[in-house]
C-alpha cells in the first residue's frame, strides 16, 4: 500500500523513472515553473550519479529546516514522497507558510503524480495523507492552487474538502481544512 516517505536514496531507481515519464510529456523546459520543471532543469543531468542524487535527497530534507539560510523569496518545506515500497509514485511540497507569489499561485501545498501512476486515485490519497503533516506545521487551512486548465487536479483538491476561493492569474484557489 502507497504511503508518504520522507525522501530517500533508496527509490533512486525508480525516481529517475519518475523524471524520465515527466520529461516526456514536456516537462522541465524554461517554460515550466513546477517545481518538477525547476528540479529537471537544476538536477537532472547530473542525477544518474548516485552521490549527486544523495546530494539532492538531502537538500530536499533540508528545505524543512525552518532555520537554514534561503534565497529568492523560499520558504521552509516539507518534502515527502507517494511510494510503495521502492517505486516512487508521486512527491508533494508542504509549504510551512505563504509569501506573496504563494499566496496568489502557488499555495502552501504542490504536488506532481507521475504521468504512469495517474487515474487511480493515488493523488487523492497522498493529499488526504499530506494533511496531517500540514496541520502539526500549525497550518490550519491550506491554500492549494491548480491550473484552471488542469481537471483532475481541481478534482482531486475537492475531493480533499477543498472549498473554492477564486481564479487569480490563471490559477484556481482552493481552502483545504487540515484537521479531520
Amino acid at each position: 500500500m502507497p504511503q508518504l516517505i520522507a525522501p530517500d536514496v533508496r527509490v533512486h531507481a525508480s525516481f529517475l523513472a519518475v523524471m524520465a515519464e515527466f520529461t516526456a510529456e514536456g516537462r522541465g523546459d524554461v517554460a515550466d515553473e513546477s517545481m518538477v520543471g525547476r528540479d529537471l532543469r537544476l538536477w537532472s543531468h547530473r542525477w544518474q550519479d548516485p552521490a549527486v542524487f544523495a546530494e539532492y535527497v538531502a537538500a530536499l530534507l533540508a528545505d524543512g529546516d525552518p532555520d537554514r539560510p534561503r534565497t529568492d523569496g523560499r520558504v521552509p518545506c516539507t518534502n515527502l514522497w507517494w511510494a510503495e515500497g521502492d517505486e516512487m509514485l508521486g512527491r508533494i511540497a508542504i509549504r510551512h507558510r505563504l509569501n506573496d507569489f504563494l499566496r496568489e499561485y502557488g499555495g502552501h501545498i504542490g504536488y506532481d503524480m507521475r504521468p504512469s501512476a495517474r487515474r487511480r486515485g493515488h493523488a487523492t490519497a497522498m493529499l488526504r495523507a499530506a494533511l496531517a503533516p500540514t496541520a502539526a506545521l500549525g497550518i490550519d487551512e491550506a491554500l492549494i492552487t491548480c491550473d484552471t486548465t488542469n481537471v483532475a487536479s481541481r478534482k482531486v483538491i475537492e475531493a480533499c474538502g477543498g472549498v473554492y476561493e477564486d481564479t487569480r492569474g490563471g490559477k484556481l484557489r482552493y481552502w483545504v481544512p487540515t484537521a479531520p
